[in-house]
């Protein structure tokens, strides 16, 4: 005579980790910031149920506590904050096809957030942004100098990136470049400090020409293509405020170079610049740019919101340039743009943002600042990257 089964119970609860030991899950990628809640599943047995509850978030905590195991360091968060070029000054052509400057690069407060977890994978890291149309494959310099340090180091370990970006592309204020810097940092870090920050900043030329300057303090006169970084003291109160103005439209940097002609450049020896900036400060007359006019060339309306701005200044700002090969224009004593940037159709989908100069300490990366000061007009696309890539 059969025996008869014990009432099943009408619902069984169990943890991600007592479910793994009865049942298997779909292969799943995850990623630490764009986790989505999936649907709980359950199965019938007879006519009672049988509740399976799946928490992602309690998976992920674990697969963080797993990778906490192999490292005492296993996350960072760090602020990537863009730069300024003071002066910028083109000194002649190269052999190499690339172009001699001297500039003083400073950086500012705007900047991007980036966050970094060691990942399990032995084979490939994973970056997703806030932003649409900012790549997230091997074209971005984030993922270009992970490349590098691996290659440098013989270091055998990957990462889940997340950029929040704030700093917008084609911009002229090195977003790009402070980015793939603030991960060469971070993977020494996250790495046990392998080698020395001079080390990073000598690699990072092998990937872009304004990466070294990011290593170092804050303010640099850089020589060169840009990667000759000599550190300065700032010569700039950090309560000293700007504001940033850049339109939709974004400068090729190359297509500027292609129009840049020596002989319409200004003849102003670059250390003079530097030597009167360093002893009084910001002035129209320090903030040469050479790239401005065969940017305007490129860009025509930028030009004129160069001219509109300092008409409608009013006194109001110590300076108004453009910053690197376009398109921002930055107004250096006033974090407010004028008003026609408010009441203008031409200018509704611009992006704003205030910012002072700032510096980092020593061994230390730079913090991100206590306010938060960057805007964004409210036509500006904040779109997701889907988080499968």
């Amino acid at each position: 005579m059969a025996t008869a089964s014990p009432p099943l119970t009408s619902s069984l609860k169990f943890t991600s980790t007592s479910f793994r030991t009865r049942t298997s899950l779909p292969t799943c990628s995850f990623s630490p910031k764009l986790l989505r809640p999936l649907p709980s599943f359950s199965a019938k047995a007879s006519r009672k149920q049988v509740e399976i509850v799946f928490d992602p978030d309690e998976r992920l905590n674990k697969i963080g506590d797993d990778v906490d195991k192999e490292a005492p360091l296993s996350r960072l968060k760090l602020f990537s904050p863009c730069k300024i070029n003071v002066f910028l000054r083109i000194t002649g052509k190269r052999e190499d096809g690339f172009h001699d400057l001297a500039s003083l690069f400073h950086v500012i407060s705007l900047g991007d957030t980036i966050k970094f977890s060691l990942s399990p994978s032995k084979s490939k890291d994973r970056l997703s942004t806030n932003v649409s149309g900012v790549p997230v494959d091997a074209r971005n310099l984030i993922i270009k100098a992970l490349n590098l340090y691996r290659k440098k180091t013989g270091s055998n370990k990957f990462f889940w990136i997340h950029l929040d970006k704030q700093v917008p592309t084609g911009a002229g204020l090195g977003g790009g470049s402070s980015n793939a810097a603030t991960a060469l940092w971070a993977a020494n870090q996250l790495n046990g400090g392998l080698v020395s920050e001079k080390e990073l900043q000598d690699w990072s030329s092998e990937i872009g020409s304004d990466i070294p300057f990011f290593f170092s303090h804050g303010g640099a006169y850089c020589t060169g293509r840009g990667e000759i970084v000599q550190d300065l003291p700032s010569p700039f109160p950090f309560d000293l405020p700007m504001v940033l103005i850049k339109p939709r439209e974004a400068c090729s940097t190359a297509e500027v170079y292609k129009r840049l002609r020596l002989d319409q450049t200004s003849n102003v020896d670059p250390l003079t610049l530097l030597e009167n900036v360093t002893n009084n400060g910001v002035s129209q007359s320090i903030c040469v740019n050479d790239l401005e006019l065969p940017a305007f060339q490129v860009l025509p309306s930028l030009k004129r919101l160069k001219q509109r701005v300092i008409a409608s200044g009013r006194g109001e700002y110590d300076a108004v340039f453009m910053s690197g090969s376009g398109s921002t224009i930055v107004g250096i004593g006033s974090p407010d743009p004028p008003q026609f940037i408010y009441d203008d159709e031409e200018y509704k989908k611009v992006f704003l943002s205030e910012a002072n100069f700032m510096t980092r300490e020593a061994n230390e990366w730079y913090k991100e600042p206590a306010s938060a000061t960057a805007t964004t007009s409210s036509s500006e696309s904040r779109l997701e990257i889907p988080n499968e890539m």
